[in-house]
């Protein structure tokens, strides 16, 4: 069984400020979201207020769930997140099953999950100091007592990290996962039919052929949404509590 498992391929250099890198990971983003924005511009095309499209009824079926969510969720605070969470989920979940479409799933790349918590880091700090005001926001630190002032402070540090590394520890594992599974078969397939003489269908791996595409649905279909669905209810919900004093 030959299986290999790295990261992102670097696939050029661009030679500027000591040199940027540009890996897979990069190329694919860029591609998802020139695919996502596109498609978001052709959803919205054409809205009217009667005698809408079967493509409007669509818009405003995923409108109202997303609504429903944030709001069950935050309350009326999430009307302004509304959003950015869309946007995080989509961009999520579009990055995790890419890996369907032939590309190495760039939601597989610590640095771009790091980036996403990061950003979701710095949207609950912004709404904890909206709420309460930057003396209340660095009181919040050394509550409910001043020695659990560290405490706090690792706490809200560990935040972006964990969910940095839930998001690609579980898309990464089901990767890893997948390949191993893929080539355990080739293997198994190659020793079954190693007794037949040198045909074509010697050579033929049909192992391969159905369990893989069961795997796919599990981890790149249904893990990426879960995983989407996680990081969204996780963001929601710290920056809910960020926005106690806010009315919900």
């Amino acid at each position: 069984m030959n299986v290999s498992v790295s990261g992102p391929k670097i696939l050029f250099e661009i030679p500027v400020l000591g040199g940027i890198v540009i890996t897979e990971s990069i190329v694919c983003q860029w591609i998802f979201m020139v695919v996502i924005i596109g498609i978001s511009l052709w959803l919205v095309k054409d809205l009217k207020v009667k005698n809408i499209s079967r493509k409007q009824a669509l818009v405003e079926k995923i409108y109202a769930m997303l609504s429903n969510m944030v709001e069950s969720t935050m309350g009326k605070r999430g009307e302004k997140y509304k959003a950015y969470i869309g946007t995080l989920f989509v961009f999520s979940f579009m990055g995790s099953i890419s890996g369907v479409l032939g590309f190495r799933p760039y939601t597989a790349t610590i640095a771009v999950t790091g980036a996403m918590a990061l950003l979701t880091f710095v949207l609950i700090q912004a709404a904890s100091i909206k709420d309460s005001g930057v003396k209340g926001w660095l009181k919040s630190y050394a509550e409910p007592f001043a020695f659990m002032l560290p405490l706090n402070i690792i706490s809200n540090a560990a935040t972006p990290v964990s969910m940095a590394a839930r998001h690609f520890g579980n898309i990464t594992a089901g990767m890893v996962i997948t390949a191993l599974v893929y080539g355990a078969l080739g293997s198994v397939s190659a020793a079954l039919l190693q007794w037949i003489p040198s045909t074509i269908l010697s050579s033929m791996t049909f192992l391969q052929v159905g369990i893989p595409a069961v795997l796919s649905l599990y981890f790149d279909w249904f893990g990426a949404f879960m995983q989407a669905f996680v990081f969204c209810m996780l963001t929601m919900v710290f920056i809910a509590n960020a926005c106690a004093n806010e009315e919900a």
